[in-house]
């Protein structure tokens, strides 16, 4: 598996987005989504956000049938975050779990995101991004979960999973509440992840930026 310095190093940009960040005419994440860019390359993530953390939240063995017989592979569900208002979630298959973790995590930054946070608890007014603006409902398969503002000093109440997700993305206190296959991690990932999506989807980048 290549260190991130490697792929650096290494890095041709083959997009126009790609170019403007190595010219250095593009020097902040902020930029690309206020110009609506689309990221296609790992490494234009890796050089606006160098101190990205990774977590492997699932590796699964999954097969499938062919006129061969049996193939299997790896699955893997991987998210990356600055721990400061960014977070990706990716998923990666291979035939060894190095490089499906490794897919995943570029998977992953391809999906990085801007999450908005706040103070919205009406228990807590100390005006701090501490936690969400608002309540948020994310949803992916049979899996529903609302992310509910907290006061400071809450922590998240959340499971593992859901709690690793939102440490990533710079949240320190939040409520959760889930229904459906909670138990399903994939599903479960992906629902917070869509739910920390709209934090920026539901705003104006007027608003964002300030």
């Amino acid at each position: 598996m290549r260190s991130v310095d490697e792929r650096l190093q290494e890095w041709k940009p083959r997009t126009r987005l790609g170019k403007l960040i190595l010219e250095g005419r593009i020097s902040s994440i902020e930029e690309v989504f206020m110009e609506g860019l689309k990221i296609r390359e790992p490494e234009i993530v890796d050089v606006l956000l160098p101190d990205l953390q990774e977590e492997v939240l699932n590796i699964n063995l999954v097969q499938k049938q062919t006129d061969a017989g049996e193939k299997s592979r790896f699955k893997s569900i991987v998210a990356v975050g600055n721990r400061d208002g960014y977070i990706g979630l990716g998923s990666g298959k291979a035939k060894q779990v190095r490089t499906a973790i490794e897919k995943g995590a570029i998977d992953a930054r391809l999906n990085i995101t801007l999450v908005r946070r706040g103070c919205g608890s009406w228990e807590c007014t100390c005006g701090k991004p501490h936690s969400l603006p608002f309540t948020v409902q994310g949803k992916c398969g049979g899996v529903e979960i609302s992310l509910i503002p907290g006061p400071r000093g809450l922590g998240i109440v959340a499971s593992e999973t859901g709690k690793i997700i939102l440490e990533l993305a710079g949240v320190k206190d939040c409520w959760t509440r889930s229904y459906g296959s909670t138990r399903t991690v994939p599903s479960f990932a992906y629902a917070v992840f869509d739910a920390l999506q709209k934090t920026y989807r539901l705003i104006t980048p007027e608003e964002w930026i300030k």
